[in-house]
């Protein structure tokens, strides 16, 4: 098995290409060598980077970075999935957001990246039973990055959170593959239901700025909701809602909405 991941890390084109992207930074700015040594360069795979990112960005008094350097560690080796989902959440913000021109930058700089893979790792403790745990890292993740999503939500591959301030993810809601959201959206309830009460997210469906989605509802697949919408019904697939509250004002305009960012509506 050890020689099987060897291999697999000599051939990692993603890490590849960031650590080169690493060094030509250092190049360009010698006064960024310190945190780019630190946070890629001196690690070997990227889920050790991540490791270490998470660990550097969350430490405080109350939780020391070799303590959360050991969890991390842990979460990855224990769940390659982490590792699938960090690579396909790098791809997507590189892919869609014109201001990330290198896969570095979210690893560095981007906080609705680094707020998701911190995410990953409070879920993974969540799903072994360690809810403290998994509750601290919720609550440090919201206090560093401004994003409070709940350990116990379920969140799918290739999710893309821009500027991503002020989000708000519940406990039973549920986010598919390939989602794009920005800034202020909320996934949250209505009342003080104790049970499913959060909405259920499509593959592929594009999520504007401040969008308000409330209850245990769908958002069809491939679905688009405008900036600034309060959402209290079923959205169908493939189409675009708008307004408080929303309603259905025409189809998503493309096969992929999440992918193609595309939030102009038509008249």
């Amino acid at each position: 098995m050890a020689e099987t991941r060897t291999k697999i890390t000599e051939i990692d084109p993603t890490w590849q290409r960031i650590t080169a992207e690493a060094e030509e930074a250092v190049r360009e700015e010698p006064l960024m060598g310190g945190l780019v040594h630190a946070c890629v360069l001196h690690h070997k795979t990227i889920e050790r980077a991540l490791s270490y990112r998470f660990a550097a960005k969350l430490a405080s008094n109350e939780m020391s970075m070799v303590v959360l350097r050991e969890i991390g560690d842990e979460a990855f080796a224990m769940d390659p999935e982490l590792a699938v989902s960090a690579r396909a959440d790098l791809m997507a913000i590189f892919e869609r957001d014109p201001a990330s021109h290198r896969l570095l930058q979210p690893i560095l700089y981007f906080k609705g990246y680094q707020a998701v893979q911190a995410y990953r790792i409070g879920n993974w403790l969540w799903r072994q039973g360690r809810k403290d745990l998994a509750y601290f890292i919720q609550m440090r993740t919201s206090e560093i990055f401004g994003i409070d999503i709940h350990p116990g939500a379920k969140i799918g591959k290739g999710i893309m959170i821009d500027h991503a301030h002020s989000i708000v993810i519940g406990e039973t809601a549920v986010v598919g593959d390939n989602v794009s959201m920005l800034h202020s959206v909320t996934l949250g309830g209505t009342g003080k239901e104790e049970e499913d009460r959060h909405p259920k997210i499509g593959d592929g469906v594009l999520i504007g700025a401040g969008a308000k989605v409330l209850g245990n509802i769908k958002v069809g697949h491939c679905s688009r909701i405008a900036a600034g919408s309060v959402v209290l019904e079923e959205v169908p697939p493939c189409k675009t809602v708008a307004g408080v509250p929303a309603r259905i004002v025409g189809e998503a305009g493309c096969d992929q909405p999440a992918i193609s960012m595309d939030q102009i509506l038509e008249h």
